[in-house]
């Protein structure tokens, strides 16, 4: 069993430490007591020569419902071979095997032996396990379903030599006899019985809730004796069950009440619904147990969740996920920090990407009223769950290279925009949880501007114009757009990103010579030149307010640059023109990294409202030839750098991850795909031979 008492989930380090202090220093207090030696009875069963199939499936089945492989199976390890570690601040605990091996798993285990480890913590051999080895749910377990975990551990579980790691827990929190008194004050080991007054259905969900889900691990607050509050929902203490805890800075939330079964049953078996998707350890609950579970299972834990009364309010659910954009977006710090940093992904409107990025609005981490979890996410990252549904990982980095005020800025706009109401977030708040989790920070040197700062400047106005015309041109400049882009659809983040083409120096380089045009461009020309090539529509008016907010926003960005610098990160970078395109791969690239993202057909994607979220990449509704992106080795490094987006943790939008072969290969099956043409583009190179990779 988990003799050495490692955690299933990593919230509970620091209630296994806080539990074995308390459980030490009470046994201290009552030294006298005599652990009496084990009796156990098998009740009449004992383990079958020849197993039946359909009781090894149903015990397998039940292993899925306790989430056993989760703690007893490392990283490359076998299965239930046990060896995952925990560090605590007193000392490194490992899971023990339970594998049918006689000498180093269970393999000796009667049924009467197993059935007590289960219900009451102790071992064959009278050893008393830690709690975070959640036997006090567990006890809930009916006899039946007992002994078909016990017989599909023996007969369906291949058996490992594998010796168990000792602990390296010291003196006092190594006396695992005080255990026997902490099991008398808290543990019931009698087995669930159902509330006559309710449904089978309901009935059903509160035995796997309480029972082998044991969910009250992670969102039970915990009492004096580091003891969940209640066990179940019944009784004087039922209303703090899964009422919500604060563990390693994450915030199990509140499960009571939580409303559309549907939205539950959906969230538990992909790991993501219409308001959200699971963070934190919970992605690991998802990917190894509930997404097994039968349909009817997750009906039945939909249920008993949304039916346990709760007075905490929640996030307004909007009746459609796309909601209008806030009006501090562009007047607050943290409003136009998120534009730079969040919008990408979450969109400016926070209504996020379906199947890809979770929305804010109706989210519960969003509304939450301990915030720990949303910051916890933003310093250290967050990964979706793996499932079958959803068999592509999306990530977003970590946000530690910013400062505690910017991160306390953005997230308090969030939370006063699409959290109901809930209390802004502190600098001291972050700084708390960056101290407790010491994220790792991305060192690399491009200076990201922080568009916030342009609030300081005294053309606040006019530089927050050109910043949106770069993020919602086609929306802002309809007479000027002739599809669907935005400048941002390249230039990244407002701009901002490096190999992304970032804005940040290049004003500085203009007016320029162009030795293929044969003239002399300005910044005003280049602009209209993305218009007319990139937007396939109609130049600025040079002298209009739009230009002038364009160009001041390109200015401001300058900064110190002078003509004659080298800015890192400037341009997309290159790729070798010696790698040789093979279309083939590349539309298989497409398929699997880009295609959820730009459209199966390169379409883009849309939102309910009928409005792109992510551009087409061919088609009448995509970039003609501007941009480069019509050449196979320009946007080949672009794509090396900037796609796909969610792809790993570096900051700022987990963008890049694919070879140089691969990034040659879809940028070769992309840019030959029809799309409308420029015609003037006849005058590109009177002075100069085309490029060689030039389509046209």
């Amino acid at each position: 069993m988990n003799d050495e008492g490692t955690i299933r989930r990593r919230p509970r380090l620091k209630t296994l430490a806080a539990a074995a202090a308390g459980v030490a220093v009470v046994g201290a207090a009552v030294f006298w007591w005599v652990v009496t030696p084990p009796r156990f009875e098998d009740g009449g069963r004992t383990l079958p020569q020849v197993a039946d199939a359909d009781l090894v499936a149903r015990g397998k089945y039940i292993a899925e419902l306790g989430d056993c492989v989760a703690c007893h199976t490392t990283a490359d390890g076998k299965p239930m071979a046990g060896g995952r570690g925990l560090e605590t601040p007193f000392g490194m605990l490992y899971s023990t095997n339970i594998t049918p091996d006689p000498k180093t798993g269970i393999g000796r285990y009667s049924f009467g032996a197993f059935d007590r480890a289960m219900r009451k913590g102790v071992t064959a051999d009278g050893t008393h396990m830690y709690p975070a080895m959640p036997y006090p749910s567990y006890a809930k377990m009916s006899p039946d379903d007992m002994y078909a975990l016990y017989v599909y551990l023996m007969k369906g579980v291949a058996p490992v030599d594998s010796l168990n790691r000792p602990s390296g827990i010291g003196f006092p929190f190594n006396q695992r006899w005080t255990l026997a008194f902490w099991n008398q004050m808290f543990l019931d080991s009698h087995p669930f019985v159902a509330d006559a007054g309710k449904g089978e259905v309901w009935n059903r969900g509160a035995y796997l809730v309480q029972g082998l889900g044991h969910c009250g691990a992670c969102h039970t607050p915990r009492g004096i004796g580091f003891q969940e509050l209640a066990m179940g929902d019944a009784g004087a203490s039922g209303d703090k069950f899964l009422s919500g805890s604060k563990v390693e800075e994450w915030n199990a939330v509140n499960l009571r009440g939580l409303g559309d079964v549907d939205d539950t049953v959906e969230l538990l078996k992909t790991g993501q619904n219409r308001f959200g998707t699971v963070s934190g350890s919970m992605t690991e609950v998802i990917h190894n147990s509930t997404q097994n579970f039968t349909d009817a299972d997750l009906v039945a834990i939909a249920t008993y969740l949304g039916g346990l009364p709760t007075d905490q309010p929640r996030a307004p659910r909007p009746a459609t996920p796309e909601t209008g954009i806030p009006a501090a977006m562009f007047t607050t710090r943290g409003g136009l920090a998120y534009a730079q940093f969040c919008a990408d992904c979450h969109r400016l409107n926070g209504a996020g990407v379906a199947k890809v990025f979770p929305p804010l609005g109706g989210n519960p981490t969003v509304a939450a009223k301990d915030p720990s979890t949303l910051v916890h996410i933003t310093l250290t990252g967050w990964t979706t769950a793996q499932t079958q549904a959803h068999a592509r990982v999306f990530t977003m980095p970590g946000f530690a290279r910013l400062g505690d005020d910017e991160i306390a800025d953005i997230l308090s706009f969030v939370r006063a925009s699409w959290g109901g109401g809930a209390a802004p977030v502190t600098a001291a708040q972050v700084k708390g949880a960056r101290a407790t989790l010491d994220p790792k920070v991305d060192t690399r040197s491009f200076d990201t501007p922080r568009i916030a700062d342009v609030l300081k400047e005294p053309n606040a106005s006019q530089l927050v114009r050109g910043m949106r015309l770069n993020t919602e041109t086609h929306t802002l400049l309809p007479k000027n757009v002739g599809n669907v882009l935005n400048c941002s659809s390249c230039h990244l983040n407002a701009g901002t990103v490096a190999d992304g083409s970032p804005y940040v120096g290049v004003s500085a380089f203009f007016p320029s010579y162009a030795p293929r045009a044969g003239r002399e461009i300005t910044l005003e020309d280049r602009i209209n030149g993305c218009f007319l090539r990139s937007m396939n529509g109609k130049p600025l008016a040079k002298d209009g307010d739009d230009m002038k907010a364009m160009v001041a926003y390109f200015d401001w960005m300058k900064r110190e640059t002078k003509p004659e610098d080298k800015v890192e990160g400037r341009g997309v970078g290159k790729i070798s023109q010696a790698i040789k395109p093979d279309t083939e791969n590349g539309g298989r690239v497409y398929a699997a990294q880009c295609a959820v993202c730009h459209g199966s057909n390169g379409e883009g994607i849309k939102d309910a409202a009928g409005a792109f979220v992510y551009p087409p990449l061919w088609g009448d509704q995509s970039f003609n030839i501007g941009a480069g992106m019509a050449r196979t080795y320009t946007a080949a490094a672009f794509v090396k750098r900037n796609m796909p987006i969610g792809f790993h943790g570096g900051f700022p939008l987990g963008q890049g991850g694919l070879t140089d072969q691969e990034a040659v290969d879809v940028a070769e099956y992309f840019s030959h795909m029809p799309r409308p043409d420029f015609a003037p583009k006849v005058n590109d190179w009177p002075k100069d031979k085309k490029p060689a990779d030039a389509r046209y």
